[in-house]
């Protein structure tokens, strides 16, 4: 028998490559620098993004100074280690798995100048990614000279970065990631006004200058009173609408776990207010602008800074988590190596998180914020209504005075505006004569397909009968929006369809319109579509010249002294 032990090993560039890769977004970049300066306990930060040309080809540039500790060679060393975190264990740091900073090997250089205690280390690393995928770690030179100034502080530099890809890096894009997910945009603010004094400088591409952009993630101020926005704004008073609830707490069943957590209900317009990102309807927005949608809802935070949604813990009828602009923190949570999900906190903790956020937005939702936002969505349905109806009044008495009519057997009919004057015009006048038209109706539903099931005779048993269908439409168009199959006939105002024109249904079935005159005076102008390999013919009954050749009947404009 023989023994012997197995020692596990690491792929070591193999594991380099998984998690640069695992970064995919590369504005993942910007977070992982402003972290990192705040771990070093900046004040100033500045980032630039630039393309300079390198021998004809133009090259990304980005440049991320701040003022804060720098690093010495344990921390160069770290910088570039994967897992190798100096920061392990210390609750009041962003950065503890030795990961973030590997987003930066997907480039072609990486330079950084540090310095601290009087010393200066400039480290040069060459194509990391190319020489990782040649199955060879990157190395970094390292050159160590004595400092000029008793500051400290690193400035690093990233060549061809994201393979010189550059259309995520304009600025628009860049400030809104920073606000959003970023330490400097977080939602600390709120809890801790007074925390942090770091001034962050942004140059993004397309500006040819240093913009200071405002610490915090913006929120809209409280609405102040509700029947004066409703007053000032009446049917879009809802979209004006915004109200903070912020609360600090810990777990239910792990009460030693704390959070916090802001719920800004907010309206479509108080969004529009204050983040141009937003697409909408008349606005140009910058590139990478993105819906409501795609961006509000309940965001899942650790050191403020959001991490996943998870719009279906306050979702319960489709799309109501659009009212909200929620973010949740808790420091408990666990997050997968490139900070995209909370999915390796332990499942009892996550459900307890579920848990807690569903009982808030409960009380929420029958709170006297709430109900306040619900009395306004009421008011301005009811004024939308009342306003619709008063329209609509205005808009039918005009065409009252502009209707033809029309006399017959003391019944007036009215021209039809829509599809459903035709058919009352039908119902009207089979009552008063029955044999007018070819068929009898036996069922109708305007919900969903053809209008009418009909039979070609009125003496056959229904359950004898062959049975078709009818369709009616204010105006025949050549796009028939049905299918010509087991299709009897079509009844219709009137038509510009002419003689030999072609129409298609939803099947792509084509047929061509037959229009034949009269053959003696008792004759009518006979309308049908023809399909030579289709042994029925659709007659259309175009009832403008249908009823005034068979029963003589003519509309003729209304006057001013009509009384019907």
């Amino acid at each position: 028998m023989e023994k012997f032990e197995i020692i596990p090993k690491v792929d070591e560039t193999q594991e380099f490559i998984e998690i640069a890769n695992d970064f995919s977004n590369p504005l993942e970049l910007v977070r992982e620098a402003i972290s990192n300066a705040y771990d070093a306990k900046t004040t100033e930060i500045k980032i630039k993004f630039l393309v300079e040309n390198n021998y004809g080809e133009a090259i990304l540039k980005i440049e991320i100074e701040d003022n804060g500790s720098g690093m010495d060679n344990k921390g160069l060393q770290s910088f570039f280690d994967l897992g190798n975190s100096l920061r392990r264990g210390d609750k009041n740091t962003i950065g503890e798995k030795g990961h973030g900073t590997k987003v930066y090997f997907n480039s072609k250089k990486i330079e950084i100048l540090t310095w601290r205690n009087g010393i200066k280390y400039n480290a040069t690393m060459i194509e990391p990614f190319r020489k990782l995928f040649d199955r060879k770690i990157p190395k970094v030179e390292v050159v160590q000279t004595r400092s000029e100034t008793d500051s400290s502080g690193t400035r690093i530099i990233i060549w061809g970065y994201n393979n010189n890809r550059r259309d995520k890096f304009t600025h628009e894009i860049l400030k809104d990631y920073i606000l959003w997910f970023t330490k400097y945009g977080s939602i600390e603010k709120i809890f801790e006004p007074e925390k942090y004094k770091t001034l962050l400088y942004l140059q993004g591409l397309g500006r040819d200058n240093y913009e200071q952009i405002s610490w915090g993630h913006y929120f809209p101020e409280d609405s102040k009173n509700i029947t004066q926005l409703f007053e000032t704004h009446l049917t879009k008073a809802p979209n004006y609408y915004s109200k903070r609830i912020i609360k600090k707490g810990t777990l239910k069943k792990y009460p030693e776990i704390k959070y916090e957590t802001i719920f800004s209900i907010e309206g479509t317009n108080v969004k529009y207010d204050y983040n141009p990102m937003i697409r909408r309807k008349g606005y140009s927005a910058p590139r990478g602008a993105y819906t409501i949608q795609e961006r509000y809802g309940l965001w899942l935070c650790k050191d403020f800074i959001p991490i996943q949604r998870k719009n279906e813990w306050i979702t319960y009828r489709g799309s109501e988590y659009t009212k909200f602009h929620t973010f949740f923190n808790c420091q408990s949570l666990n997050l997968t190596a490139n900070r995209g999900s909370v999915e390796n906190t332990p499942s009892e903790i996550l459900q307890d998180v579920q848990d807690e956020i569903k009982k808030i937005y409960n009380e929420i939702i029958k709170s006297d914020d709430w109900a306040a936002m619900e009395w306004l969505e009421d008011e301005a349905i009811s004024y939308q209504t009342t306003e619709r109806e008063k329209k609509n009044f205005e808009w039918r008495l005009k065409k009252v005075n502009r209707t033809n009519i029309a006399t017959y057997k003391n019944v007036t009919l009215v021209e039809p505006g829509r599809e459903s004057g035709v058919f009352s015009i039908y119902l009207l006048l089979s009552t008063l004569e029955p044999d007018l038209f070819p068929f009898q109706i036996i069922d109708y539903d305007t919900h969903d397909g053809i209008d009418v099931i009909a039979k070609g005779d009125k003496k056959t048993p229904i359950a004898s009968s062959k049975l078709y269908y009818v369709e009616f439409k204010r105006t025949l168009e050549k796009e028939f929006n049905h299918s010509f199959e087991n299709l009897h006939s079509i009844v219709c105002w009137e038509t510009p369809i002419k003689h030999d024109d072609i129409l298609s249904d939803i099947n792509k079935e084509e047929r061509k319109m037959r229009i034949l005159s009269p053959a003696d005076e008792k004759d009518y102008t006979h309308f049908y579509l023809d399909n030579p390999r289709k042994a029925h013919k659709i007659e259309v009954f175009v009832l403008k010249h249908y009823l005034k050749e068979k029963l003589n009947i003519e509309f003729k404009h209304r006057t001013e002294y009509a009384v019907i």
